[in-house]
């Protein structure tokens, strides 16, 4: 598999204000990625730098070899990146499929292919996006950046503030995107170890800087390091 995505020392943030340190990572074709860290270390910072909506002040981002770093927003999106924002940002007075085809792009995701990812949003079709609970918008929120057809799907903290029972649900979709499906991710999420079971690959950052990078299979057998970077240790996620 070929590089798709690289970060090369990205210094990034907000008007003068740093957050992301020197970051280095890549992704290749059909790889899943897991950000993980504890709040505040710019894990929603590096996704929003990815979508060009913070100032870098250093390093490069590199897409299919191509520096990126200064192209706008909108051309990411055309080049196939698909975000999945933390505010899921359905369009309210539109019903389901219509927030679906609006955004529509050629390619293998259609409305019949995203329905068979998510039967609710079948059943929902005719439904306004602000008539729909929390999970159902999240469905809606993936599966609208499905129909754009990316290369690479970005997902902010995709489980926050849902009940588990649509955690379980979401997080087979997303494992049958990366595993079956074979499309390229990178997920932000709050609870590694369900983070961990649906990607290939993991990097933890610590203020700004990496300070792991490994398989995601081996940092989840390692309790030792994921108490020392993430306070999680051998506990569940009930505990």
């Amino acid at each position: 598999m070929s590089e798709l995505l690289a970060f090369d020392a990205v210094t990034a943030g907000y008007g003068n204000a740093v957050v992301l340190d020197r970051l280095g990572f890549s992704i290749r074709e059909g790889e899943s990625l897991a950000i993980l860290g504890r709040n505040g270390v710019g894990k929603t910072t590096t996704i929003e730098t990815l979508m060009g909506n913070t100032r870098v002040s250093g390093g490069r981002i590199r897409w299919r070899g191509r520096n990126i770093t200064h192209v706008p927003a909108h051309h990411r999106a055309r080049a196939g990146l698909g975000w999945v924002p933390q505010e899921r940002e359905v369009f309210p007075s539109l019903t389901v499929e219509e927030n679906l085809t609006v955004v529509a792009r050629p390619g293998a995701w259609k409305l019949d292919r995203v329905y068979g990812l998510f039967p609710r949003l079948r059943e929902r079709r005719g439904n306004y996006g602000n008539q729909l609970s929390g999970g159902e918008q999240q469905m809606l929120a993936i599966g609208r950046a499905l129909m754009t057809n990316p290369q690479l799907l970005l997902l902010d903290e995709p489980m926050e503030g849902l009940a588990p029972i649509v955690v379980e649900e979401l997080a087979a979709a997303i494992r049958r995107l990366c595993e079956q499906e074979g499309l390229a991710s990178i997920v932000v999420e709050q609870h590694p170890v369900l983070a961990l079971e649906m990607t290939h690959q993991a990097i933890v950052l610590e203020r700004g800087t990496l300070v792991y990078a490994g398989p995601s299979q081996t940092l989840a057998a390692d309790a030792e390091t994921l108490d020392r970077l993430l306070g999680v240790g051998m506990r569940t996620e009930e505990a």
